[in-house]
């Protein structure tokens, strides 16, 4: 078990869809528990593996009292009702960048446990958003995809104010008080 650098927006990374895992042994085992020391020194609500630069499909969540993993997750939206839009940030996006975001109101998420066995998640508000941000993470899509023109350009202007931005240099994010703020915060 140990914390991982935290990949930043720019990492090629975290535009690649992450593939799925076909075996459930000590080494998904121990990605598993570094994610959530990771996730846990960032204060963050979920992180997901290409975040901590391993391109498989994975997270973890710590969202209003439940915490786990999923491993190779399908990500279903039942309904068509939205949330009321809410700003949402990313520990791949330090610094307080946090952008108004509409999500679905509900999400169940089907996958695998650590060991194979079927797991499922429903969430609504808050946990139907982080399930929704994380299989995102997974398809190589970041919650600023979703922005608006004029909130991407705001997105443009706020990265270029951030010491660790560099436009395509990959960084990484180990000081886990510069993400204050960030949405994904318990």
């Amino acid at each position: 078990m140990s914390i991982q650098p935290v990949r930043l927006y720019g990492d090629p990374v975290l535009r690649t869809r992450a593939a799925e895992v076909i075996e459930f042994d000590d080494a998904l085992r121990r990605l598993i528990d570094d994610l959530h020391d990771t996730l846990d020194d960032q204060r963050g609500a979920g992180l997901a593996a290409p975040q901590i630069g391993v391109g498989l499909r994975v997270f973890v969540y710590d969202v209003e009292g439940r915490r786990g993993h999923m491993v190779n997750p399908v990500l279903e939206l039942p309904d068509s009702e939205t949330q009321d839009e809410d700003l949402e940030g990313c520990l791949s996006l330090p610094g307080g960048l946090l952008y108004p975001r509409k999500r679905r109101m509900r999400a169940v998420c089907r996958g695998f446990d650590m060991r194979g066995e079927p797991v499922e998640i429903r969430g609504e508000g808050f946990m139907a958003r982080a399930l929704q941000h994380e299989a995102d993470h997974l398809r190589g899509r970041l919650f600023v995809d979703g922005l608006d023109a004029d909130r991407r350009a705001e997105l443009e202007a706020d990265l270029e104010r951030q010491d660790w931005y560099t436009a395509g240099r990959t960084a990484v994010h180990t000081d886990r008080d510069d993400s204050k703020g960030v949405f994904f915060k318990r």
